[in-house]
């Protein structure tokens, strides 16, 4: 087998004589009898394929790349700028690295805040969204191109929110998954492939601040810069494995399956929500969660920075009446508590005078926590059990992790309700309408088929204490 980064360290040693002048990184000061020597952190030396360890060889010293090769650009945010990147984007050639940045902690909802795009032939572009109504030029300017984002499923629903969806895809991040890779993370696999080091300290900042600096430019041009490189590697990496069309059958999955829809009732989902015991209680909780949700898109909010979801449930239980005792709960605190403190207060009302009273348990097809299974259904226990040890082996054996082999939820589902018949031919069905790709149902199917037909015994219950 060929070393998989050999020619990805290669031109990474060419880039750091050329288009990156950057400084070396990936080292730390060890103190040795009062003096300081600076030692280099130890490399990624070898890499899992396919059950095989290979070796990676000498790498290069990894080095920060701190500045777009074509310098900074400016951020667009006027109607001429748009249409000039448009054309730019539609005269470029070869596939387009696309990334987004969001606000997520301190504005409302999880829409774009800036769009980075790169394309050979057309350079970086920075798009302030904010400044315009959509982006359908852009979409339709990268028609029929092939998109490359690291953990697409974060960042195609913003997308989409702008006008903006792919025809083709390559996901980094997910390539990375399925090649074997120990560490997915966009700048994990720059290093260990590519031979850089990308800062990451920005991810979490408030990219609605206006205008926005420039380390933050800096740092949104390189996440996309390094994009198509990695693409490159991680598909000698599939290649060389035989996991290419694996990879493949995901990115469409991606494209196919859109935005996911709304939740149904999602206040429920507020943290904590499950203590609660009493149908007026938990009419609280949905009216305080739809009052917060409405203050938060009025006023371009982050939820939880009004309100917590712990001081929700502190007020649906506690069921105050008057401010003092509101504010006097864990969580009513800070002026946005206070200020509100009489919508929350006709929160708790409403929800007492409500004839609408939400059930305590909602009825859904959802199999029960997997931890119950043996009391309920041992038979359905054992086959969740002796699956699960198998898919833990079809994984090592794979390298690659078991919840993308298989939806851990599909696993779930199929074991708690498999068809009549433990056939190659119904379990293959049975996969198939949950959502299975082919590649995971002509894996799964004869190891679920001897799973179900042939169950490991369960393990004895343990004792709650050791002694008894």
């Amino acid at each position: 087998m060929t070393n998989p980064t050999s020619s990805a360290h290669s031109r990474a040693r060419a880039k750091m004589s050329t288009t990156h002048q950057g400084t070396p990184s990936g080292k730390h000061s060890v103190s040795t009898g009062g003096t300081s020597t600076e030692v280099a952190a130890e490399p990624l030396t070898s890499v899992l394929i396919d059950g095989v360890q290979v070796e990676l060889g000498t790498l290069p010293e990894l080095v920060d790349l701190d500045m777009p090769r074509d310098g900074i650009p400016a951020v667009v945010d006027t109607e001429p700028a748009l249409r000039r990147c448009a054309a730019a984007l539609a005269a470029g050639h070869g596939p387009a690295a696309v990334d987004t940045e969001r606000a997520s902690g301190f504005r409302y909802g999880q829409r774009a805040m800036l769009v980075q795009i790169r394309r050979e032939g057309a350079g970086t572009w920075l798009i302030d969204p904010e400044a315009f109504p959509e982006l359908t030029i852009i979409d339709e300017a990268l028609r029929g191109v092939e998109w490359i984002l690291h953990a697409a499923s974060q960042d195609l629903p913003c997308l989409a929110g702008v006008g903006m969806w792919p025809d083709k895809l390559f996901d980094t991040e997910l390539a990375a998954r399925i090649a074997g890779l120990p560490r997915v993370g966009l700048g994990a696999v720059v290093e260990s492939l590519l031979g850089f080091h990308l800062a990451k300290e920005h991810s979490a900042a408030d990219w609605s601040t206006r205008p926005l600096p420039e380390p933050w430019l800096r740092y949104a041009a390189l996440d996309v810069e390094v994009l198509v490189d990695l693409e490159e590697e991680l598909l000698a990496l599939l290649e060389d494995s035989g996991k290419l069309e694996y990879a493949a059958q995901e990115f469409q999955h991606l494209i196919d399956a859109g935005v996911p829809a709304p939740r149904v009732d999602p206040w429920r989902r507020a943290s904590g929500s499950h203590t609660i015991r009493n149908r007026v209680q938990l009419a609280a909780v949905r009216e305080l969660w739809y009052t917060r949700e409405k203050l938060a898109e009025h006023r371009d909010i982050a939820p939880g920075r009004l309100i917590p979801d712990s001081a929700i449930i502190a007020a649906a239980k506690g069921m105050p009446t008057t401010v003092p005792a509101l504010l006097a709960l864990s969580g009513f605190h800070g002026r946005a508590a206070k200020r509100d403190a009489p919508k929350w207060l006709h929160a708790l009302q409403s929800a007492k005078n409500s004839t609408d009273l939400p059930p305590l348990q909602v009825s859904n097809n959802t199999p029960p926590p997997p931890r119950v299974w043996a009391e309920r259904d041992p038979q359905a226990a054992a086959r969740f059990s002796t699956a699960r040890n198998r898919l833990a082996e079809l994984s090592e054996e794979l390298t690659i992790p078991a919840e993308n082999i298989l939806t851990p939820d599909y696993l779930r589902r199929i074991c708690w309700r498999p068809p009549a018949e433990f056939t190659v031919e119904s379990i293959s069905g049975a996969l198939a309408e949950l959502g299975a790709r082919p590649w995971q149902i002509e894996k799964m199917t004869p190891l679920l088929a001897d799973a179900f037909n042939n169950p490991d015994a369960l393990e004895p219950k343990k004792p709650k204490h050791e002694d008894e």
